[in-house]
């Protein structure tokens, strides 16, 4: 063939494809300008049940991982509502996805779905990694639901219903029967400040471990002045006697009183500032509430803005701005102080730190170390940053038994179920509020 008429037919065969081309696109429907693709569509969707079932992430579970075709999604939850609404919403708005659902707590667990923690104190972060931040920490004996394991971490739910990732050496997980029988076993506290467990009843024995206020070990003998315990890994020690009480006596104590829990405040006076931190080694602005509060049997929300919603709320402000002389008047000792950013154009106010009140403008704060500051511009310890940013003020000790401020013998993680209840199911997302 001539080179020229090939080279002309060529031309044509790429000038014909290119008319198939541009007729294609001209005639393609175009979307629709308030029809946005399908990922978009997919994302507002997603955003949407986040938001009506797990407003606080800290506390729930509602994720989709999008397959790379845009075809196929894992969507994982705590509670099944979400993941069926998020099914019957896309099938409603028209939109093709085959879903691969992942309810929490996860099958692969085989039905060990509570744990134990089994150190003195956990560490407890947002990832399953030690870089990781932490997020809050738990105390030894504090029983937890397992929702599933990753990287040699589980993620899990302490009492306060807060969602964080652990070491799988911080916990013991256990199936139904086990944990109700952990539950209903003979227990000792751990009541002194700071201490040590023993390979034998002696304290110039081998340790086994530290231990601070609030561990929670298993009672199996007394021996001498020594208490012959069990981890709930099974480890066995020996801890002094006159630093316990009796679980069972701990828990039933009567409601605290303001003093109460100032004294156990204030024994906690120059221990660290540690971002995440619920215990003597080390808490933050709300671990410090929270702590005191624990140390006497009730569980408060893990954050300052949980806790600033919990309670009844204490009248501090005079012609919309808050009042030094209205806090002195209205607060009592035990309330609890809330500090942040304002609210601007209708928004919701900020609240990124908390402190316990003492009485005549005092309160007792985590900032740099557990310290007392006044509110009051003549006093040595005033806190002139703190008043300037005080927002509300809640009382928390006439409301204990309401939901989220909960007796812990009323809890139904430290509450022994009767033995015909051993192969309870795992506990609801969402608690129901325990009486008093």
């Amino acid at each position: 063939m001539d080179v020229r008429l090939k080279h002309s037919m060529k031309t044509l065969l790429i000038f014909a494809a290119l008319l198939t081309l541009c007729f294609s696109l001209l005639t393609s429907r175009p979307a629709a300008a308030d029809e946005p693709p399908a990922v978009e569509r997919i994302t507002a969707l997603i955003d949407q049940i986040q938001k009506k079932y797990t407003p606080d992430k800290t506390t729930a579970v509602f994720q989709v991982k999008l397959g790379q075709d845009s075809n196929t999604a894992e969507v994982e939850s705590t509670d099944p509502a979400a993941i069926a609404e998020f099914e019957r919403r896309l099938k409603a708005d028209n939109i093709t996805l085959a879903l691969i659902p992942r309810l929490l707590p996860a099958k692969e667990l085989n039905g060990k779905v509570f744990g134990v923690a089994t150190l003195s104190v956990c560490n407890n972060r947002t990832a399953p990694a030690n870089a990781a931040e932490m997020a809050t920490q738990m105390l030894l004996g504090t029983p937890v639901e397992v929702l599933k394991r990753e990287r040699g971490y589980f993620l899990v739910r302490t009492p306060d219903r807060y969602l964080a990732w652990t070491d799988d050496d911080s916990i013991a997980p256990m199936d139904s029967a086990a944990f109700q029988q952990w539950k209903r076993a003979e227990k000792v506290v751990f009541v002194a400040e700071y201490g040590h467990s023993y390979t034998q009843p002696s304290a110039v024995s081998p340790r086994v471990s530290d231990l601070v206020a609030g561990n929670i070990l298993e009672l199996l003998e007394t021996t001498g002045d020594f208490l012959k315990v069990r981890y709930p890994d099974e480890r066995l020690a020996y801890i002094p006697a006159s630093q316990t009480m009796l679980y069972s006596q701990w828990l039933s104590r009567r409601n605290p009183d303001a003093d109460t829990i100032i004294n156990a405040a204030k024994m906690m006076l120059g221990v660290p500032y540690l971002w995440g931190g619920t215990s003597n080694k080390g808490v933050d602005c709300s671990g410090f509430t929270k702590t005191a509060f624990y140390q006497h049997g009730i569980i408060l929300p893990r954050d300052a803005s949980q806790q600033a919603a919990v309670g009844v709320s204490v009248d501090i402000t005079e012609n919309g701005a808050v009042s030094t002389e209205k806090c002195v008047r209205n607060l009592i000792p035990g309330d609890l102080l809330f500090f942040g950013r304002a609210r601007q154009q209708g928004g919701a106010p900020r609240i990124s730190h908390t402190a316990l009140y003492l009485g005549k403008g005092e309160f007792i704060q985590a900032a740099g170390q557990v310290r007392i500051s006044s509110l009051l511009a003549d006093a040595p310890n005033y806190d002139e940053v703190r008043t300037r940013t005080l927002l509300s003020a809640r009382r928390v000790l006439t409301a204990v038994g309401t939901p989220d401020i909960t007796r812990m013998d009323h809890h139904p993680l430290y509450r022994a179920q009767a033995p015909d209840q051993a192969n309870a199911r795992p506990l609801p997302d969402r608690y129901a509020p325990q009486g008093q």
